[in-house]
């Protein structure tokens, strides 16, 4: 290792890795970790980390200024990039393309940490075949005041599922509140196929464990464990075994045993303890490619809901509306019954208020806090899962925005809709920009 131009250059499986400003705080709000020792963590466990993203277009999501700023997607990889670092081309629902960074070794997993890349984002195809899925994803997203011991109920729920169909469920930690269930998969299929697999068992496991188990997509209408199929959809990632996440503790993403499911602590995960764990245990995931199964029995399972009269159930917004798709409006804008030709079915209409909208997660917790100061009255009425906090993903940005649920509040009590606050939505000049190309190409001018 040599220090140059303030930079640690590595020597990481016979290549060089030049890491940048070595010393920069990367977590400072609870442990205190600089960007080499990041770096040196992932190494530590590299043979895991690379096995999860090897061979897998890789989704850059960098945290340049360190964990506690917001983060950036990009999706091209970088112009500057060595030579020895492959990428693919990958199509995206809109239409357009991008060469992703492929990652093979410890030292392409070296270079893009250098980068900012705390969290791992591979997807769910090899190099080789960028439209054939050879991995079904269950994200197990608890909603607010869920407790734990409920996610783990509903991983193993999932676990005995994935048995009766002749799969194989390897389970970890998120590294934050949820789970994640990677079940490997032969490359027969494609992304819709793989995230109807993933809806049928969504619905499925809701119908074994309804008080604790939900497959509806809107927020307003969940409880308890959200089972995200949507996450099997094109173009999604989810963090990779082994990932860091941006948590004061530094917590990672952690393969388990299914023994250890039903007593095992999130918080015990972290860049301190995981590398003593991997040199114990090795890689708990690394028997997963050669579990390769058959998504035929949830497919049938599909086409039993879908004979029963289950409509495909909604895609993430930005998605081209599917055949079969049930309506992609939350409950709480659907249309009144009587509204007139074309009206939708009757559906519950959830009395929704967003208070803040803000890239600063903390600025937007603040504003909640200012609303419910102004309100005290109807906010003394909410449960906690009428808080809806919800992290928005642009194009290359993120940001957060909160919203209440007056469900609980009485009518007569009930705030009017006011302008949020803070109201910084990163992606709304370009969603009016789209729509005034959108009306000028349906319309356009004499």
């Amino acid at each position: 290792m040599a220090a140059k131009d303030n930079a640690e250059v590595l020597t990481v499986a016979g290549r060089e890795v030049r890491v940048t400003n070595p010393d920069k705080p990367y977590f400072s709000a609870g442990v205190k970790l600089t960007k080499l020792e990041i770096v040196r963590y992932y190494l530590d466990v590299a043979d895991g980390a690379v096995t999860g993203i090897r061979d897998r277009p890789v989704v850059l999501k960098r945290f340049v200024d360190g964990a506690e700023k917001q983060p950036f997607y990009q999706k091209r990889a970088p112009d500057n990039r060595p030579d020895w670092l492959r990428t693919v081309t990958l199509s995206f629902p809109s239409g357009r393309t991008a060469e992703e960074v492929v990652v093979d070794d410890p030292a392409g997993l070296a270079w893009i940490v250098n980068l900012g890349c705390i969290e791992l984002h591979p997807h769910a195809v090899r190099a080789g075949d960028v439209d054939h899925p050879d991995e079904l994803r269950v994200d197990l997203d608890p909603g607010p005041g869920v407790e734990w011991a409920d996610v783990r109920r509903v991983a193993l729920e999932v676990n005995a599922l994935l048995g009766e169909l002749g799969l194989r469920g390897w389970p970890k930690t998120s590294g934050s509140r949820g789970m994640h269930v990677n079940v490997r998969i032969e490359p027969r299929w494609s992304f819709t196929d793989v995230r109807r697999a993933a809806l049928a068992l969504s619905r499925e496991i809701e119908r074994r464990a309804p008080t604790i188990a939900t497959s509806k997509w809107w927020k307003e209408e969940r409880h308890g464990v959200f089972l995200d199929y949507n996450q099997n959809a094109k173009d999604r990632t989810t963090c990779s075994a082994y990932s860091v996440r941006p948590l004061p503790d530094a917590r990672v993403s952690a393969p388990l045993d299914w023994s250890e499911v039903a007593d095992c602590d999130p918080a015990a995960f972290t860049v301190a303890t995981m590398p003593a764990r991997f040199a114990a245990r090795g890689d708990l995931q690394a028997g997963m490619d050669a579990a390769a199964g058959s998504l035929d029995q949830l497919l049938d399972l599909a086409a039993r809901d879908e004979a029963s009269g289950l409509p495909d159930a909604p895609w993430p917004p930005h998605y081209q509306k599917m055949d079969g798709e049930a309506p992609r409006v939350a409950p709480s804008r659907a249309k009144k019954p009587g509204a007139g030709a074309g009206k939708r079915a009757p559906r519950v209409r959830m009395p929704l208020l967003t208070v803040a909208n803000s890239p600063d997660k903390e600025a937007a917790l603040a504003g909640l806090e200012r609303w419910k100061q102004r309100h005290a009255e109807a906010a003394g009425h909410l449960a906690v899962d009428d808080v809806l906090v919800d992290a928005m993903r642009g194009r290359s940005s993120t940001w957060t925005r909160i919203r209440v649920n007056l469900r609980n509040v009485p009518e007569a009590i009930r705030p009017p809709q006011e302008t949020p606050d803070p109201d910084d939505d990163p992606t709304r000049e370009w969603r009016e920009a789209t729509r005034k190309a959108t009306k000028e190409k349906e319309d356009p001018p004499p």
